[in-house]
């Protein structure tokens, strides 16, 4: 299951097809050999020898490259030789044309063992970043579960403008799930911003909307700081929650954000916000006081967070996916489970896959 804090590994897949790539020259060079030598005198495959070296610079490094050359260099000799092929001007001709081949080759491979050395370093800078600014959740808060689904929509990225947070604080969980507008390394860097600031103040605020308020300083203030940065330009929507430890209760706040679903058995509801307040970022616009929501929230009940990656992701008749109804269907579904359900079922019903971050938190109490 994609989430935000565990490291990316090759696929099986993926080994499988690297092996094979590795094989490939010498099944090549084999099946030359034997071809050639069954086939009439006239009929020439030797010449095939020369994509030995081509194919080996895909995946081996350049002592492999060099080794496999030298080798398709040797049969093609041994071939030639076994014929009676003149020394001058054909087998020397040909060994030529192969040297060339090969040494091409070896500089392909350097070139191809550098840029991954390269990508491997930037892979393990991208993973010590992810695990600073967007760390895993902890399963277990309080008495509380929390399971996570975390995709971010660039290729091969692991961070992406949607974020998460759950702290234990004294008395009480306090979550947050948000979602940068727009892509990119610029609604990473808002994401960072707003992560940072609510470590920050999780512990101090006295309630939720000083929390609330706490975000939105932070944010005014890195922008005073980085005023070309790209987060003049971007708000977000976030949800707060703060679950008390002396009472079934869930205390929320929105900032223009998705109303959460409270799951209580086979019903489901979303949280109905009277009067949220607007995104952050836009909170100037108008004269606004936050306005916390109190909802039940006993034992066996579960609440899903989720950005609107997971709300807006459409089929290909453009309908919106029915996210009530599947929470609905799996209210047998253990906690652990749905994350990864979530994510198959959403890439199956979206017409391009996942094209949105997305980011879910489902929390739980047993």
């Amino acid at each position: 299951m994609p989430t935000g804090g565990h490291r990316q590994f090759p696929s099986p897949r993926t080994r499988t097809q690297i092996t094979l790539g590795r094989c490939l020259p010498f099944l090549l060079m084999a099946l030359t050999v034997v071809v050639d030598l069954l086939t009439p005198e006239r009929e020439r495959f030797d010449r095939l020898l020369v994509a030995a070296p081509a194919l080996a610079a895909v995946t081996w490094g350049v002592r492999g490259t060099v080794v496999i050359g030298g080798l398709a260099m040797g049969l093609r000799a041994l071939l030639g030789l076994s014929r009676g092929e003149p020394f001058l001007p054909d087998l020397l001709a040909n060994e030529l044309v192969l040297a060339a081949v090969t040494a091409a080759a070896v500089w392909v491979s350097r070139v191809r063992v550098r840029y991954e050395r390269d990508l491997r370093e930037v892979t393990a800078v991208a993973e010590v970043v992810q695990r600073v600014v967007l760390r895993p959740l902890s399963p277990r808060l309080g008495a509380l579960r929390l399971h996570l689904l975390y995709v971010a929509a660039a290729a091969k990225a692991r961070i992406g403008g949607d974020f998460y947070e759950a702290v234990r604080v004294p008395g009480a969980v306090r979550l947050m799930l948000g979602d940068v507008q727009g892509k990119g390394l610029g609604a990473v860097e808002t994401a960072s911003v707003l992560l940072g600031a609510f470590r920050a103040a999780v512990d101090e605020a006295a309630d939720l909307p000083e929390l609330a308020d706490r975000l939105e300083k932070g944010l005014d203030r890195y922008r005073a700081w980085e005023p070309d940065s790209d987060t003049v330009e971007r708000f977000a929507t976030v949800v707060l929650v703060e679950i008390p430890d002396d009472g079934h209760v869930a205390r929320l706040l929105s900032c223009g954000h998705p109303a959460p679903l409270l799951q209580h058995g086979s019903a489901v509801r979303p949280v109905e916000f009277t009067d949220p307040s607007l995104p952050l970022s836009l909170a100037g616009l108008a004269d606004q006081r936050h306005r916390v929501e109190e909802v039940p929230f006993g034992p066996g009940d579960r609440l899903l967070l989720f950005t609107d990656g997971v709300s807006e992701t459409r089929d290909r008749a453009g309908v919106f996916y029915p996210l009530e109804e599947r929470l609905r269907g799996w209210e047998g579904v253990p906690g652990e489970r749905l994350p990864g359900l979530l994510h198959t079922d959403l890439v199956a019903y979206g017409a391009d896959g996942l094209d949105d971050d997305v980011a879910a938190v489902l929390v739980v109490r047993p």
